[in-house]
Order: C-alpha cells, then structure tokens, then sequence
C-alpha cells in the first residue's frame, strides 16, 4: 500500500507546461483568448502547413491586451473551457 500512495505523490508534482501565444480576444472578465500556430510538414506528401489551436487563458488583472504575445502555464480547470493562467506579457502590442 505505501507503494501506490508515494506514486500518487509523484504524479501532483509533475511540471506544468508552458506556451506562448497571441492574444486574439479580451472581451469576456478576466479572461483572455490566445491562438498558438504551429508549422507542421504532412508526413507523406512533405508540405508545409500551419495548424492554430486557441485557448482561454485566466487573466485575473486584465494585463493582456489585443495583438501581445504571452507566455500561459496549464493549470487545474477553472471554468468549463479555462485551463491555462496568464504568467508575463513577452512582446507588447
């Protein structure tokens, strides 16, 4: 039994990822929209081309503004569709 309590411990203290990203929307309290591309080369045919992801990051002081890039750290769920925390604005608008 102390075999599997200290592999639940471990498993809490893994590091969280971090990304970074463009803000594309602050409409909505404390909670701005980010869009993270990435170029990828299709595996058979060997073309280039950029896949989008956004996410809803927790922005508690409103500090993310329209066209910045930001750097975001997933986080616990908090909200439906919020699971990453707003960590430093890296290039302002």
């Amino acid at each position: 039994m102390t075999d599997q309590t200290a592999t639940n411990q471990t498993k809490g203290n893994a590091a969280r990822r971090h990304l970074r990203g463009v803000v594309v929307s602050t409409g909505m309290a404390k909670t701005a929209v980010i869009q993270i591309d990435r170029r990828i080369q299709h595996p058979k045919y060997g073309k280039y081309f950029t896949l989008s992801n956004k996410f809803k990051v927790h922005d508690e002081h409103g500090k993310a503004h329209v066209g910045d890039v930001i750097e975001v750290e997933e986080t616990r769920p908090l909200s439906k569709d919020k699971r990453w925390r707003y960590i430093k604005t890296i290039k302002a608008a």
